[in-house]
């Protein structure tokens, strides 16, 4: 399904939630498969509706889809099983266990038989691991919990567990903005047009009688009571939208609107529009402001600033968050033998690092079991394909460290990026192979950064070097774009979309941010960051929130982040150490995490910060060994970080649900199943041993 399509069932659910036909939204909710509405999931735990659960969670995910889905589904028919014995009802136990429960058997025959024992009992509480079961609703309530947990870390739910910010009212809007875009259509438009039906376009009758537009369900009908529509004093017809600014967003919109709006703006000039001949009376017809560009200029923004943008249905609570939902606890420390440049974790395999270091040498290990799963030193490929410069410069020195690791957005692909003009790229294949694709001398000296976009919905590759390029390759090695206009060596790019809008910032050495379109128009926006030097940017993984970090020339650490529609910096975070004058060690590296952590490494130290709260929320040292800018990387869950050591080597630091996911790893399937009265009193060892013991029956 098309984004526009996906769009237009999001705008149906607001319609059908503010008309209360609930049952329908929560039905579109599960066929459509877009939204999971948390709140609605926990009426029906509640409530005890076993099948309503199971039939709303059938549309997101299958028993069998992946150990999170597995365990979710466990939870649930485990619940309801234990219900029926606590009710007495041995037949409803027993069809429960026959009909539900079966399927796991085939992942732990000893638990499913453990199970079917407590029909044995004449109240399960006497069974040990059961004992602390209380009453249904308390039961229902931790139950929940978990479930919740095993949802938010499901990669199959990822971007449905929050609806998009909308006005309240949207489809209705835009259905007036179509009528009064028909309305200046009209060969004989009159002052006060009857609308009548949406079944055929608008039509004003002709002076002389003539007959009108058919008439069906009449659209004064349809809006209840309190709808939040101005009436239109006037109307003008459309006209494209003032010049820009260049901030941020600006650029962007009138990227996007530019040639609907010119052609829209032909038809609708040559058109003479009395005064009051747009105003229409049934239905009454909202102002749409500044037409699509204002719209799109509006989503642009991050979330939660303008007063009058709604969310339907209002969102899931966000769990409060505390520290020890920081990756504090050092679970274990790895040694690569050289010193670590960067790092990757891979986006759904959670516990996959992609590690480069200084000796050209790139390495996947599975942190769950301390392994390294795939090692490729630096070798050229093809020499006689290098260009005499560099073969020149290979010659004088062989050394070719990595300047940057990453994945493709799927997984399948792994960039890197070298000290002197060449990126590889390799195709991973589970669980230890990665297969040469491409070698490409992209710039002349060093490849600063690598990363993956999608323009017109084709994989492409865009680097940045010293030869103060950025420059965007298809997957045949192809040059596609070559972006000028940086006076000095670009050091981070970062590709982003926005609605349909793909784009890349860039930012160079001398401190410099430009935005670039993919097209030969050149750079879109020319900003200086923060302490004007080197700088890196990274949105929030909802890709809602600019952020940069970097260091200046006189060593000092920045940390900000943007408001995209102004141009300017929102905020600026403390907590980096005053340095001393002219000392620079380096350039301060920072990542982010589950749209609400930040974290950066300065004096040999963590140091974390609530993306809402400029102070600095807490620091640690990792017990020791970090180098004054530790490297620093999130996996796509929160739940681990890995930090770079002086000794050439990283550590893994683990939240408690990451110390649980790299305990199940090891573990055969059923492992999954493990309860949160068991996990919660399980003591996490300093490295995490690859297996474990067999699961047993739990409340």
């Amino acid at each position: 399904m098309s984004s526009l399509s996906r769009e237009l069932v999001f705008l149906i659910l607001q319609f059908l939630d503010e008309e209360k036909f609930k049952e329908t939204v929560h039905k579109l909710e599960q066929e459509s498969g877009f939204y999971f509405n948390v709140k609605y999931f926990e009426e029906k735990v509640h409530a005890g509706e076993w099948d309503e659960v199971e039939r709303y969670l059938s549309g997101f995910t299958k028993v069998d889809d992946n150990r999170y889905s597995m365990k979710i589904f466990f939870e649930i028919r485990k619940q309801k099983y234990l219900e029926a014995l606590d009710r007495h009802d041995r037949a409803k136990a027993v069809d429960i266990l026959v009909k539900d429960l079966k399927v796991f058997s085939t992942f732990n025959e000893e638990l499913y038989k453990e199970i079917t024992q407590l029909l044995t009992l004449e109240n399960f509480r006497e069974n040990e691991q059961l004992s602390k079961y209380g009453d249904t609703k308390s039961a229902r309530s931790i139950m929940l919990i978990e479930l919740k947990k095993l949802i938010e870390a499901n990669p199959l739910f990822r971007e449905k567990l929050v609806f998009p910010t909308l006005k309240a009212s949207r489809l209705r809007t835009l259905i007036n903005q179509s009528l009064n875009w028909q309305h200046q259509l009209c060969k004989n438009p009159r002052p006060n047009p009857d609308i009548k039906t949406l079944f055929t376009d608008h039509t004003c009758s002709p002076p002389n009688g003539a007959r009108t537009s058919p008439v069906s369900v009449p659209l004064a009908a349809v809006p209840k009571a309190g709808a939040a529509y101005q009436p239109l004093t006037g109307h003008a017809p459309f006209q494209p939208p003032p010049p820009a600014g260049p901030s941020l967003a600006g650029w962007m919109t009138s990227a996007a609107v530019s040639s609907s709006i010119q052609s829209a703006a032909v038809a609708a000039s040559s058109m003479s529009v009395p005064p009051n001949q747009g105003m229409m009376k049934r239905p009454a017809i909202s102002d749409y402001q500044s037409a699509e560009s204002e719209q799109l200029m509006k989503r642009l923004r991050p979330a939660g600033h303008g007063i009058d943008e709604a969310t339907y249905p209002a969102p899931t609570p966000q769990p409060s968050w505390s520290l020890d939902d920081l990756p504090r606890t050092v679970a274990c420390t790895l040694s690569q033998g050289s010193n670590v440049t960067s790092m990757d974790f891979h986006p759904s395999r959670h516990t996959l690092l992609l590690v480069g270091s200084a000796n050209g040498e790139f390495t996947l290990w599975e942190i769950g079991l301390r392994e390294r799963l795939v090692s490729k030193p630096f070798k050229i490929w093809d020499m006689q394909a290098c260009s005499a410069q560099f073969q020149s410069v290979l010659a004088k020195d062989s050394s070719m460290p990595i300047n940057r690791v990453t994945w493709s957005p799927d997984g399948d692909l792994i960039g890197v990026a070298f000290a002197k003009h060449l990126i590889h790229l390799y195709a991973y294949q589970q669980p230890n192979e990665a297969r040469q694709v491409l070698e490409i001398e992209a710039h002349s000296g060093g490849v600063n950064d690598i990363a993956f976009s999608r323009p017109n919905k084709q994989l492409c590759v865009v680097t940045c070097g010293d030869d103060k390029l950025i420059r965007v390759w298809d997957m045949h090695g192809q040059k596609i774009y070559s972006f000028e206009g940086h006076e000095a060596p670009v050091y981070s790019i970062c590709p982003h979309h926005k609605e349909t809008i793909q784009f890349i910032f860039s930012t160079s050495i001398d401190g410099k941010i430009k935005a670039w379109l993919y097209d030969n128009a050149g750079s879109r926006v020319d900003y200086d960051a923060p302490g004007k030097w080197c700088t890196t940017m990274l949105y929030s993984a909802d890709g809602t929130r600019l952020f940069s970090c970097g260091t200046s020339k006189e060593g000092d650490s920045h940390l900000v982040e943007w408001n995209e529609s102004e141009g300017s910096i929102k905020r600026t975070y403390s907590g980096f150490r005053k340095k001393a004058s002219g000392v620079v060690q380096g350039v301060v590296q920072f990542d982010t995490a589950q749209n609400h952590i930040l974290a950066a490494g300065e004096d040999n130290q963590i140091k974390f910060w609530d993306v809402d709260n400029t102070n600095m929320l807490t620091f640690i040292d990792a017990d020791g060994g970090l180098p004054g800018l530790p490297r620093l990387r999130f996996n796509k869950e929160g739940n681990l970080l890995a930090v770079t050591t002086v000794d050439n080597g990283f550590k893994i630091l683990a939240n408690s649900d990451g110390l649980r996911s790299l305990r199940a790893f090891g573990n055969r399937p059923f492992e999954a199943f493990r309860s949160p009265y068991e996990a919660s009193a399980m003591k996490v060892s300093t490295c995490i041993p690859a297996c474990y013991c067999h699961d047993r029956l739990r409340a």
